[in-house]
């Protein structure tokens, strides 16, 4: 069986933009990875206090992650984006997109914005946490 992804945006629902409603897998392997935050391959934040430099950092080290498992970014199916402050998210969610399209062009899993009071990174200048499932070929 070959793999399948398929998106799912039913007109009985608000329409997505941005984001998938559901996504259908079938066929491909599994990848769940654990939250990536803005840390270079040395342990290093990149972009203290720039949540739109951190989305960066955080989206190439998803990039590597799925290439190491032999993937593209267009096989992650869904994300979950952790942020301390869903206001500022909102904010600069222009430039946000824009470095998102860099990354993943026109493709939108399934996606979940949660603010959150806290992130184990958090101390060290982490403003932002991403974590997901791709499913490869």
């Amino acid at each position: 069986m070959t793999r399948q992804i398929e998106l799912h945006n039913p007109p009985t629902l608000a329409k997505a933009v941005g984001y998938a409603h559901g996504v259908e897998t079938r066929g491909g392997r599994l990848l769940f990875f654990a939250g990536q935050v803005a840390k270079d391959k040395d342990g290093r934040v990149v972009g203290k206090g720039d949540l739109v430099a951190q989305f960066r950092q955080v989206c190439e080290n998803l990039r590597a992650l799925v290439a190491a498992a032999g993937g593209q970014l267009t096989d992650v199916v869904k994300l979950t984006i952790y942020v301390l402050d869903a206001d500022e998210y909102k904010r600069h969610v222009k430039a946000i997109g824009g470095v998102y399209r860099d990354y993943f062009g026109r493709h939108f899993p399934a996606m979940t914005l949660v603010g959150v009071r806290d992130l184990y990174d958090a101390a060290g200048g982490c403003m932002i946490e991403i974590d997901g499932v791709a499913c490869l070929p």
